[in-house]
């Protein structure tokens, strides 16, 4: 299983009966998985089964999706008659007719009485019409979705050779760091005597025992094995994740706090100038590794 981007793109285009259709999808990062979705009227019904294909497609992301559709080029407005508007006008009409002795009017008058003609940018259509169209736009959602994440893998590929590279170079930054940890106590030992000097002569002089617990506590301090041991074993965490791939950006970026928690611990604890700045390059490759695990899905 190979690891995923939440970013993407996609877009699907259909027609039926005169009339087209296009999705667009976009994706970006988020926390969870959230859909904000975009459709004419007429066609929220499709909502449900809109938001539970992509759940079953995409695990994390902000996802936003529009629908739009247009009537196919030569299908004009739909001119229907107002039957309910037509029938009160022939009432009204006889009555004038016996009151009045008037002449009945053409049909093109009647026709052209505001109310009687109604024009629509909608044929009419039957139901079976529309539920087949429904269930062929939601055929292009499902193309447009396979596109989207299609992308988002090709995208997860290319990130994955980032995030290797970037796992190598805190391996390599650990390494340095164990090799400079090794030295750490002679440059313990300086530190020590220099303080012990300054102890003893100090006026009045602290006790032996008093001594001899500080310098156990300064040593206690200074230690950075425990610290190296849990970044090593963070490592294998990440290849882990690594190897298991999908939506497995959470647990990564929680990994990713971890590291930066015991890269920090080794900075303050460092009695080395060299174990500091091997530190210090430790805390900026797990940043920049973070920053890459952001995109995850």
């Amino acid at each position: 299983m190979t690891i995923a981007s939440m970013t993407g793109f996609a877009r699907a285009e259909g027609s039926q009966d005169g009339v087209g259709w296009a999705w667009e999808i976009k994706s970006v990062n988020g926390k969870s998985l959230d859909l904000r979705l975009r459709v004419p009227n007429g066609y929220d019904h499709l909502e449900p089964a809109l938001r539970a294909s992509l759940a079953g497609r995409l695990r994390r992301g902000s996802v936003a999706a529009t629908l739009s559709l247009q009537r196919a080029a030569g299908a004009g407005p739909t001119i229907r008659i107002n039957h309910a508007a037509l029938d009160q006008i022939m009432d009204l009409i006889g009555e004038l007719e016996g009151r009045t002795g008037a002449a009945a009017p053409r049909l093109d008058g009647i026709l052209a009485l505001r109310g009687v003609l109604e024009t629509s940018e909608e044929a009419e259509e039957t139901a079976e019409q529309r539920e087949r169209r429904s269930t062929a736009i939601l055929a292009s959602w499902e193309l447009a979705l396979a596109q989207l994440a299609e992308m988002r893998a090709a995208e997860g590929a290319r990130l994955a050779l980032v995030l290797r590279e970037q796992i190598a170079e805190i391996a390599a930054l650990v390494a340095k760091a164990s090799a400079s940890a090794a030295t750490q106590p002679a440059a313990l030992r300086a530190r020590l005597r220099g303080l012990v000097q300054t102890l003893l002569d100090a006026s009045p002089a602290l006790p032996e025992e008093r001594l001899a617990q500080e310098a156990a506590l300064l040593v206690a301090r200074a230690d950075v094995r425990e610290e190296l041991d849990r970044l090593k074993a963070h490592l294998g965490a990440a290849e882990d994740l690594m190897r298991e791939g999908v939506a497995v950006g959470r647990r990564f970026d929680f990994l990713c706090q971890e590291f930066n928690r015991e890269a920090n611990t080794l900075c303050s604890k460092s009695a080395d100038v060299e174990l500091t700045r091997t530190g210090l390059a430790l805390k900026a490759a797990i940043e920049q590794l973070r920053e890459q695990v952001q995109n995850i899905e």
